[in-house]
């Protein structure tokens, strides 16, 4: 029986992938069963598999570690459910009995992976009868100490460019944005001088300035931090990594899955190699974002290429676009005259075409579009009023 480790492709984004590797195949030859390394919010680093002439027996397995194996991580009611035998609190193994109603179906034995008293991790080993001696678990506990200094190394790390990033995103423009660039970039080495686009995420549900996910954790991210956004709330940006600066698909589907966190929008920006333009890229994505809140079928996620008038409307001061003109329209009281004349506008000012969208007569529409003109004294006739106006209207959805 020939016992290989895998390490998981969400791994690719540790600096020590060779080392959790072997580190995993080490203890799997000490305690002679396959051990699987987790990180303490239950996502999979790395596992070891007995390989054989003959099928692997299907009862070697559960449903609890098949569905860990395959995608990677545990649900949160399985956290729940081995952390109430008390791993997070353990300094030495901890045995978990077989509760088929759970679908663990074999005895666990959970390694804490542990540096300088902090729990960063779980190894963990299907228990067979005969089960592995004292002296065993009492090695194995040795070479989880190594890991755990390498998970520290790669959290201190992450914790860094945590605080570069957002130095770079806050930083005013001019030397101090290129001095956070220039130690964004050092910390980085060689990592940064490849493609990379930024993602937005807005607004970040936690009220907690430091409550971001870790970078380890999400596919092709090289650093993730809290914002501000707006005046009370926060956002949450990430600098990501892609295969070539023509393939944005990395950046789109690390926003859809930070988006299950709770957000309710998120922007991309353009794709571009280095560091050097970061802070336009931030315009960008922070500016995607906003217009995918402003105008639903923009989102939920939003490619500042294909945001159309945002891009301009977005870089303008909120007091730049309040014409007077148009601010009797913006009243609550005449919502559905504003809603009439944007689609109006939208759609190049066809009659017929308004009308069917939205569902009235075309005597209903030109009563409403007169109104429009008596209370922002514009002429729908004039391109110049007619281009205030839809400008206006996009703009008040910001």
């Amino acid at each position: 029986m020939r016992q290989n480790a895998r390490v998981t492709p969400d791994a690719a984004s540790f600096k020590n992938v060779g080392d959790y590797q072997e580190l995993v195949d080490e203890i799997s030859e000490l305690l002679g069963a396959p051990a699987t390394l987790e990180n303490r919010d239950f996502e999979l680093i790395a596992f070891g598999a007995y390989d054989s002439e003959d099928e692997l027996d299907a009862s070697a397995l559960d449903p609890v570690r098949t569905r860990s194996i395959l995608t990677r991580r545990s649900t949160a009611a399985v956290r729940a459910w081995f952390e109430g035998f008390g791993i997070t609190r353990a300094t030495g193994p901890v045995r978990i009995p077989p509760t088929p109603e759970a679908g663990v179906y074999r005895g666990r034995i959970c390694l804490p992976v542990r540096h300088r008293g902090v729990v960063l991790g779980y190894v963990w080993l299907l228990e067979d009868e005969s089960g592995p001696g004292e002296r065993q678990l009492a090695a194995a506990m040795e070479v989880t100490a190594r890991i755990g200094a390498l998970l520290a190394d790669e959290a201190q790390h992450g914790a860094d460019l945590t605080r570069e990033l957002r130095a770079v995103l806050t930083a005013e423009r001019g030397w101090q944005r290129d001095m956070a660039v220039a130690a964004l970039r050092t910390a980085l080495g060689p990592r940064g001088d490849g493609p990379h686009a930024v993602v937005c995420v807005a607004p970040w549900p936690s009220p907690d300035p430091d409550d971001a996910p870790s970078a380890r954790a999400v596919p092709h991210t090289t650093a993730l931090c809290t914002v501000p956004w707006g005046t009370t709330g926060q956002c949450l940006a990430a600098l990501v990594r892609l295969r070539a600066a023509d393939v944005v698909a990395p950046a789109l589907s690390t926003a859809s899955r930070l988006l299950r966190e709770g957000a309710r929008a998120a922007g991309v920006s353009e794709p571009r190699a280095g560091l050097a333009e970061l802070g336009t890229s931030w315009q960008e994505a922070s500016a995607a974002a906003r217009a995918a809140l402003a105008e639903p079928r923009l989102g939920p996620v939003a490619e500042w290429a294909g945001v159309g008038p945002y891009r301009l409307l977005t870089a303008l001061p909120p007091e730049a676009v309040r014409d007077p003109a148009v601010a009797p329209l913006l009243s609550p009281a005449h919502q559905e005259l504003a809603r009439t004349a944007e689609v109006y506008l939208d759609r190049a000012g066809q009659a017929g075409r308004t009308a069917a969208e939205l569902g009235i007569h075309r005597q209903t529409l030109y009563y409403r579009l007169s109104r429009v003109e008596q209370l922002t004294g514009l002429d729908l006739d004039d391109g110049e009023d007619r281009l205030l106006l839809h400008m206006a209207l996009k703009a008040a959805r910001l």
